[in-house]
């Protein structure tokens, strides 16, 4: 008897199972909340040079650009005695006494001036929220297996929940920076928990629609932010508003039980024993429950028990060929994925197109996306899905740079399809990198993959800084970085339909018999049935 066999006994899809799945997933429901919060708390306004004192504003204090509109960030030296309008000789300065803003929303550009020279600390502080994301997946990921996954998803519910409550009352923006550092540690610890404790208390059967029902509950997050922002055009009550609701989730989480793996992995199994009769009582099967032993438990799990006494680091996946190819690949995916998707996703105001209306078409793209991800890796597999979306996303940035300016509705319509295809390989690289690593190193495989996106997408918001030097410059390399993931993807083996590996040797294995050439035999015998046609279309269904 496995696992899955002991959980099918105390009920594996009962009402603990929906219920435990509803708890886990309001707060993702909530995270895309913090994750795409820049987009209208950080946006920029127009704006231009407050007048000197005693000046009003006029074509003989604020030039007009290129475009026809008033400069942004340099005004008219203003003369004490007089001044000409018409004197396009003058001498210019920068905004010395700040900037007016033509907008009745406040936000932390407008509150800390973060426009002109200071325009690259906008990008810096959402940087430095992926760069929380980022360091809190090594912390918190090892504390995890430490203390368990309930323990370390508690105190991150907390963590965000205090985090983002500070950043609402920041006095300044390094003390805002700071908090939205530990809202990124919390949102990472959130993570990781929940995506282990989803698939264990669901059968094997059920866990990719639980999996992928979690995936659209940040989708739907997406479509909650637009509306949140637009009925809130304080960014302090916006940044609070979404950070309060995970002071109800830290509470509720105490129900949430703790993974029965890894509680008897640590010798802890009494306690599992108690948990699982627990949940049969719940689902109805208390006489179940109580007639499992905590002999059988340890004896059902002593595979996993054995497989985990194996050790294997993040070392063994370079020292190993094979494991050394896969991650090489497989990372370049991810970095890919991430920096070109948050590329997009942070990049909205670009668009020229109404902010709330367009976050919530980029959040709709998301679910036919995510439909269509899922019949393409069961139809046409994991490896033709994977390398297809990054290279029509990489195909769709690029594209961006040929199109003008004024086509606003190509732009977008471009944008959102590149959006929709990195959404898509988020949705794949979850389910094929599970599938490609062995189990005994499947977490540590998971873990280094991840560390990329996570690198991919804090690296992301600095390029934007390189489009002072020429517009271009960011597209062009969001594309390329895109079309190398898809490349690199052409090089791992595919999935589809193969068992999943335990070990090493599992692994080796299998590549072998992937290389192995069909049997001439069995070649003979089909060409005897049917004529060979200049393609072989038919060959495979004969």
């Amino acid at each position: 008897m496995t696992f899955s066999e002991i959980l099918d006994r105390v009920g594996s899809m009962g009402r603990f199972q929906f219920l435990h799945v509803a708890i886990l997933g309001l707060p993702i429901l909530n995270m895309a909340n913090h994750n795409l919060l820049q987009i209208f708390t950080a946006a920029t306004p127009v704006h231009h040079c407050r007048p000197p004192p005693n000046a009003s504003a006029g074509p003989w204090v604020i030039p007009m650009g290129p475009n026809g509109k008033p400069e942004r960030c340099l005004r008219f030296v203003h003369p004490s005695n007089a001044s000409l309008p018409n004197d396009t000789q003058r001498s210019m300065e920068p905004c010395l006494d700040g900037w007016v803003y033509n907008s009745t929303k406040d936000s932390i550009v407008t509150e800390w001036n973060l426009v002109c020279n200071s325009n690259k600390l906008k990008e810096m502080a959402q940087s430095i929220f992926m760069a929380g994301i980022l360091i809190g997946g090594l912390v918190l990921g090892d504390l995890s297996d430490r203390f368990g996954r309930r323990p370390i998803l508690t105190c991150s519910y907390l963590l965000l929940a205090a985090s983002g409550s500070g950043a609402a009352f920041s006095p300044t923006f390094p003390v805002y920076v700071v908090f939205r550092f530990l809202c990124g540690c919390g949102i990472s610890g959130i993570t990781l928990s929940t995506v282990i404790l989803n698939v264990e208390w669901v059968p094997t059967r059920m866990r990719a629609i639980m999996s992928t029902a979690l995936g659209y509950c940040y989708t739907v997050g997406q479509f909650i932010l637009p509306g949140l922002a637009y009925a809130i055009p304080q960014w302090r009550w916006l940044q609070l508003t979404v950070s309060i609701p995970f002071f109800i989730f830290f509470l509720s989480s105490w129900w949430t039980p703790e993974s029965i793996r890894w509680l008897v992995l640590t010798g802890k199994s009494s306690k599992a024993l108690k948990i699982l009769r627990r949940v049969a009582a719940f689902n109805g099967k208390k006489e179940e429950g109580e007639r499992l032993s905590l002999e059988e438990l340890k004896l059902n799990l002593q595979k996993e028990i054995s497989l985990a006494k194996a050790k294997y680091t993040a070392a063994d996946l370079f020292r190993i060929p094979m494991l050394r190819r896969m991650t090489f690949c497989l990372s370049l995916a991810w970095f890919a994925t991430g920096f070109a998707y948050y590329s997009l996703a942070m990049g909205v105001e670009e668009f020229g197109v109404n902010l709330y209306i367009l976050q919530i078409i980029f959040g709709g793209v998301d679910i036919p996306a995510k439909f269509i991800t899922i019949l393409s890796l069961s139809y046409l597999g994991r490896h033709t899905t994977q390398a297809a979306a990054l290279l029509l996303a990489g195909g769709a940035i690029l594209a961006l740079t040929f199109v003008p300016l004024d086509l606003q509705t190509v732009r977008t319509v471009l944008a959102v399809f590149g959006k929709g295809c990195l959404s898509s390989s988020f949705s794949c690289l979850f389910l094929y990198t599970s599938e490609l690593y062995p189990t005994v190193i499947r977490q540590t495989g998971m873990g280094v993959s991840n560390l990329w996106t996570r690198v991919g997408s804090m690296l992301s918001p600095l390029v934007k800084i390189t489009g002072e030097v020429q517009p271009f410059i960011p597209n062009i390399i969001y594309g390329i970085t895109a079309l190398l993931g898809g490349s690199a993807a052409l090089f791992l083996p595919e999935t589809l339909n193969q068992p999943l590996p335990e070990t090493i040797e599992d692994l080796e294995n299998w590549s072998l018999r992937a290389k192995e050439p069909k049997q001439e035999p069995e070649v003979e015998k089909a060409s005897q049935r049917i004529p060979l046609q200049p393609y072989g279309p038919d060959l495979g269904s004969s």
